[in-house]
């Protein structure tokens, strides 16, 4: 199977990971309180950990290779400016996307990253995929409990649309194939101005949610999902 065949079907399996976390989450008669209180804070939780983990441990440190402190700082904080006013307009409509914009800040750099690491490596890509994947399971899940509490689509629709966003996995990992292993430079800055914005999410959206009065279950799935950060970092490092 040469490379683009295998760029195609990792980031699209990566991808529908989201849609499969929304059809999860799309349960509702299965111990509903149980459900909506410490399982639901504890994936919000760990769906940030894993967030967190792909700032501290992918984005930041490849970005930082190709670029100077002075780029790296405007880049950064370009991405946590620019995240802020986007969601100053979400909550003008009063809409609260930040699960879905964390989400798709993660996902559409690391499968650019994903192309341009076939072109070195076609193993350290597949496990990149697979850890996108992992990651993309609990953020799919908390994005459509979000939606689903923000507006009035259905369960169809906004799992059909997750899917649909699948799709930008393979388109990502083809332009980081073809076009960004030339060009690390853009890749690079695409990385840090993404962290940025994940960083602000973070703390501005999802870190709140996880707090829970008389659990404390829940920040471990914090834990749990910088930790699976940490292993994959240390498989690809292999």
């Amino acid at each position: 199977m040469n490379d683009l065949i295998q760029i195609i079907i990792l980031t699209l399996i990566a991808g529908l990971a989201m849609p499969i976390g929304a059809s999860v989450a799309a349960i509702e008669n299965i111990r509903p309180r149980w459900l909506e209180k410490e399982v639901r804070h504890s994936v919000i939780a760990f769906g940030g950990g894993a967030l967190l983990a792909a700032v501290a441990l992918v984005l930041v440190p490849e970005g930082i290779k190709e670029l100077s402190l002075m780029t790296t700082a405007i880049c950064f904080a370009a991405g946590g400016i620019s995240f802020m006013l986007l969601d100053m307009q979400l909550a003008k409509n009063n809409t609260s996307l930040s699960q879905l914009v964390a989400m798709l800040s993660d996902f559409i750099p690391e499968a650019l990253a994903l192309g341009a690491t076939f072109a070195v490596s076609s193993s350290a890509g597949i496990l990149l995929a697979g850890i996108i994947a992992l990651q993309n399971l609990p953020e799919g899940f908390n994005a459509f409990r979000e939606i689903r509490a923000s507006t009035h689509y259905s369960k169809l629709l906004i799992v059909g649309a997750l899917a649909a966003m699948a799709l930008l996995g393979p388109v990502s990992g083809l332009l980081g194939y073809f076009f960004l292993t030339d060009f690390p430079q853009i890749k690079a800055g695409i990385m840090l101005f993404a962290a940025g914005g994940i960083l602000y999410i973070i703390f501005q959206d999802i870190a709140p949610q996880v707090k829970l009065k008389q659990h404390w279950a829940p920040p471990l799935g914090a834990l749990a999902g910088f930790l699976l950060g940490i292993v994959g970092k240390v498989v690809v490092g292999e």
